[in-house]
């Protein structure tokens, strides 16, 4: 094959047809704009201004490092510093400090994007390398959830509460039964629709799924990815729940609380950091479910959603290799 002919291979996404970095991200950001509305009707203006920190952060951060290290042209026009801001903000609570916010948002571009040589090398989901970042570095901050609609309360700044998870969490180590936990709890309702504590794009199940139905109709993500993870979590939490009923919640309960929902459909789906055929987007979404709940039961955690993706995020090469199908005449 002479020079001319040959193959240019780019990394992922591989963008086609009709579709181009850019509209692809414009439309996951229009698709995340339902749960930022959710996010502000249930914590207040904080919730906007934590995104538009985390927003304008990274793509700042995006810029500088491009144009005065990298040296290369900024790419901040393909819209995903935007998305990683947006789901770096929603992975965190309303009540973090606004310096914190832009500590995360420098190692979601800088250590987790920008190191690799920017979009489609990173081996990591971006948003959740530094929502993990921050959790390990401030866990108070990072696990003071203000309490629904506290903002409306005059004279207070703000009203913390354990989140759903963390209740349950404490009550199964203290001995209570899922039977008196669960009168504690908000009704299956108001975990559906975000009346509950917790991060700011995570507390609406029914924001998100409008959400993915808009992503699903544009074809930016495929069902097998949200459909495995939401699956296995269903699965695996009711044999849980067979084996002993007065010590494990309910299925229902763990696919509407915590991040289940938001990583299913906006984080797992990542089209950088997912598999590419359909198969192993399957066996990825199912060992990210199953983690997600053993996490939860048996870890330290009460979530494990954020942890379960990024370990599934190592073995994506691997998977694909698995995955691949045969070349003709292999």
């Amino acid at each position: 094959m002479s020079k001319n002919n040959l193959l240019t291979v780019s990394f992922a996404p591989h963008a086609h047809g009709e579709f181009s970095v850019s509209k692809i991200m414009i439309t996951v950001i229009i698709a995340l704009l339902p749960a930022l509305f959710a996010g502000i009707c249930v914590f207040g203006l904080s919730a906007l201004t934590i995104t538009i920190i985390a927003v304008s952060s990274c793509v700042i951060f995006e810029y500088l490092i491009q144009k005065f290290i990298l040296k290369t042209k900024p790419t901040i026009t393909d819209c995903s510093a935007i998305v990683t801001g947006m789901l770096l903000a929603y992975n965190l609570p309303s009540s973090i400090q606004w310096w914190m916010v832009i500590l995360g948002s420098f190692v979601a571009i800088a250590i987790a994007k920008m190191t690799y040589g920017g979009l489609g090398n990173n081996p990591f989901n971006p948003a959740l390398i530094g929502r993990v970042f921050l959790l390990m570095s401030f866990p108070v901050a990072m696990t003071s959830w203000p309490k629904p609609f506290a903002y409306r309360i005059p004279s207070v700044d703000v009203i913390t509460g354990a989140t759903p998870l963390g209740i349950l969490k404490e009550g199964i180590k203290n001995g209570e039964t899922i039977s008196n936990l669960m009168n504690k709890m908000p009704s299956h309702w108001d975990l559906f629709v975000g009346n509950l504590g917790g991060c700011i794009g995570e507390i609406s199940a029914l924001a998100l799924i409008i959400g993915g139905i808009y992503m699903l109709y544009k074809k930016i993500i495929t069902w097998h990815i949200p459909t495995a993870m939401i699956g296995m979590v269903f699965i695996f939490s009711s044999i849980l729940r067979f084996i002993n009923p007065d010590k494990y919640a309910d299925p229902v309960f763990q696919i509407l609380t915590g991040g289940v929902m938001l990583g299913a459909i906006f984080m797992a789906t990542d089209l950088v950091t997912s598999p590419m055929t359909p198969k192993g987007q399957i066996i990825f979404g199912c060992f990210i479910g199953f983690l997600t709940i053993l996490i939860r039961v048996f870890g330290a955690y009460p979530e494990g959603v954020s942890f379960a993706i990024l370990i599934m995020n190592a073995f994506v090469p691997l998977i694909d290799k698995m995955t691949r199908p045969r070349r003709f005449g292999e």
